[in-house]
């Protein structure tokens, strides 16, 4: 395999997605090798149990690579939880050249600056995502490289995590025989598989509903503006059939994923389904439509606590695109009419787009797999921003250490 490679690793709660792809000829990703693993360890985004975390990193991981027929080294990994904190900065500083004309350390100091916000001491920064700058009271600059003026003003966007679950994910990674290149924030990732620059340009609220946490991520003029986690997600949906029609967890997932349906209008009144009690009881055959009702309620209080977090914001106004769901929870039948239903605004189901044909590619176009192909985008990203620094395979330990601090510097 020639060509570049760039591993996503998206450890989830529910399960663990490895996906392995390659740079083609016209910078186009191509799928070469998936890998998915049931995920026991963690619970909310949050490692809980490390033996059983790696274990589920290894097994997809070589799924993956027997697949692409490569053995890999680096990854990127994705990170949630809902001790995830996110803040918007600015910073501004004086340009004292003669010529006054603005230069790159400008630009750098003024981020500098910006992202000296006091945080909590147990926290450490993963995101310091510029938004826009400010010239002389000139507002809505993309690059003010070379403009002229006399005070730069930089606006970004920060997002921390506390340091033990940041070093737990790390740990995990490393003990599973890998390299951690970077680790970005799932719904960060997620937009770059599944939003189209016009919609982040209009104003789009991106909510990825996983197993264990529905991710927010609102973009407005191109640029994140908020980002957020609510600490709900698949899993509770489970979790409520499971109690509900008192069956094991496993059948109420399979039962969920085959007849599950978040919107009753959609529901015929004489559907009936069959399920598997507890403890040997005998199966019982119920109405659809009371599936349905134990599976709306929970999907509308994710939804609303969702919407109550874009609420906090001032750009629930502006989202002109309305809003995008992925995730493997935005798979379930009617999930976008009661989106709909909830937010009042136009609502599509999010698939990861862009991608280069061939290969494994039409495996990974779900909603599922939304924050592991985003992964890869967020590095491809990365990686045109510093050509001269391209990865190449079976590079050198020192060479992934010199990108690991450039990537942590600008990404």
């Amino acid at each position: 395999m020639g060509n570049e490679v760039i591993v996503g690793l998206d450890i989830g709660t529910t399960k663990v997605a490895c996906i392995i792809t390659e740079i083609g000829e016209n910078n186009e990703l191509k799928v070469v090798g998936v890998g998915i693993s049931p995920s026991e360890g963690l619970r909310k985004g949050v490692v809980v149990d490390m033996e059983k975390t790696v274990k589920s990193i290894k097994k997809a991981v070589e799924e993956a690579e027997v697949m692409a027929g490569v053995d890999i080294e680096a990854v990127w990994v994705g990170i949630a939880g809902d001790h995830i904190r996110a803040k918007n900065s600015k910073g501004s500083v004086a340009i004292s050249r003669e010529n006054h004309e603005i230069a790159r350390e400008d630009v750098e100091r003024a981020i500098e600056v910006a992202k000296a916000l006091p945080i909590p001491q147990e926290y450490e920064l993963l995101h310091v995502i510029p938004q826009e700058y400010c010239v002389d009271e000139q507002r809505g600059i993309k690059n003010p490289v070379r403009m002229g003026g006399v005070r730069l003003e930089a606006q970004v966007h920060i997002i921390a995590a506390q340091a033990t679950k940041i070093q737990d994910i790390a740990r995990c990674v490393e003990q599973a025989g890998l390299k951690l290149i970077k680790l970005v924030l799932e719904p960060l990732a997620s937009s770059y598989a599944v939003l189209e620059r016009e919609e982040k340009e209009l104003g789009v609220a991106m909510i990825d509903i996983g197993g264990g946490t529905t991710d927010i991520a609102i973009y407005f003029n191109e640029n994140i503006r908020h980002s957020a986690i609510v600490g709900l997600g698949g899993y509770n949906v489970t979790r409520d059939i499971s109690i509900g029609l008192r069956t094991p967890e496993v059948k109420a997932e399979e039962i969920k994923r085959k007849y599950g349906c978040a919107y009753l209008p959609l529901v015929r009144g004489n559907e009936r389904i069959k399920i598997t009690k507890l403890g040997g009881r005998e199966d019982a055959e119920i109405e659809r439509a009371g599936l349905v009702g134990f599976i709306e309620p929970r999907v509308e209080e994710i939804l609303s606590l969702a919407m109550r977090e874009i609420k906090k914001t001032e750009y629930f106004e502006m989202l002109g695109a309305g809003v995008v769901l992925t995730g493997g929870g935005a798979m379930m039948e009617g999930m976008r009419e009661k989106a709909e239903s909830i937010f009042q605004l136009p609502v599509k189901i999010g698939v990861p787009g862009r991608l280069g044909g061939g290969g494994f590619t039409d495996v990974v176009k779900s909603p599922a797999h939304a924050t592991g192909i985003g992964l890869c985008m967020y590095a491809m990203e990365a990686y045109a921003q510093n050509q001269n620094r391209k990865v190449k395979r079976g590079g050198g330990g020192n060479v992934w250490n010199n990108l690991r601090n450039w990537f942590e510097k600008y990404f």
